[in-house]
């Protein structure tokens, strides 16, 4: 589902780019054009299909961890994205060996590759950053459609409500940094945002789930989450002296680019699940 995500996001943001340069706006729509339809049709029919994308995305994942972190992909990018794409196949029915798996390439990883001047323990970092969400992702997607969609459309909310609000607001600056366009007024409109998705889907769920107020203060907590994941993928950017996690989205740049504050709410919204007994429906 990672891979999904970003078409998903991408459909979502391309109106608003904060570029004003034609010709990257153009880019920005002619990729949700094409990346958006197969990639909503497997998170639609689930399954294998689905499982397909995320491991494409994970191991999409490990190539750019491996290229920002020790500045070449390499053995460690290899065993990353291996790990992914074994961790997504094995989390739709064996989420225990999957983690097992994430544990192995945290091992690995740091062991296969060094580069001058940079710290191989970033990639046990990487495991843990690739391998979690995808292996929460595909183990969300198995317990039924209404959690990860819920989640999937409250971080396109708190992405749009907080450009939205950062830009036609402006004020204090968040972290700046570590993300200098990032306002506290952002923020405010990225929870709000999410809070609304909360009650939309509380109230399309119906009454056999979690009410309408206590799935809105979810997901504007959640929002935060996803803005943190956000500011962490800045910093990292940040501190390699990096603009982007690759260009391999044209007009957006990189998967961790379009799926930092998803990375960082996926084990949220699974740890949630696994306290409440279930998907979003059995919620009380």
């Amino acid at each position: 589902m990672p891979f999904a995500t970003i078409m998903v996001e991408i459909a979502a943001t391309a109106p608003l780019a904060e570029s004003r340069e034609p010709g990257v706006l153009r880019q920005r729509i002619l990729s949700a054009l094409i990346l958006a339809p197969p990639a909503l049709a497997a998170a639609w029919f689930g399954s294998w299909a689905f499982v397909a994308l995320a491991a494409l995305a994970a191991a999409l994942l490990g190539w750019e961890w491996n290229r920002m972190c020790l500045g070449r992909f390499g053995p460690a990018g290899i065993v990353l994205g291996g790990m992914g794409v074994i961790v997504a196949v094995l989390g739709k029915d064996h989420p225990l060996a999957a983690s097992a798996v994430i544990l192995l390439g945290a091992v690995i990883a740091p062991v296969v590759q060094r580069s001058p001047g940079r710290s191989p323990l970033w990639m046990i970092v990487g495991a843990f950053y690739i391998g979690l969400p995808t292996l929460t992702l595909v183990w969300l997607r198995e317990l039924g459609w209404e959690a990860l969609l819920w989640l999937i459309l409250l971080v396109w909310a708190t992405d749009i409500g907080a450009y939205a609000a950062g830009r036609s607001i402006g004020g204090p600056k968040l972290l700046p940094r570590v993300s200098p366009k990032k306002t506290w007024a952002g923020l405010i409109g990225g929870v709000a945002s999410a809070a609304l998705v909360g009650v939309a889907a509380a109230l399309v769920i119906g009454d056999g789930g979690i009410g309408p107020v206590l799935l809105a203060i979810l997901s504007g907590a959640l929002a935060v989450v996803a803005q943190a994941g956000d500011l962490v993928e800045s910093w990292v950017k940040r501190h390699f002296g990096i603009k982007d996690s690759s260009n391999i989205i044209p007009g957006h740049g990189g998967v961790f680019d379009r799926l930092d504050g998803l990375l960082a709410t996926a084990p949220v919204v699974a740890l949630l699940c696994l306290i409440f007994g279930g998907g979003l429906p059995l919620w009380r």
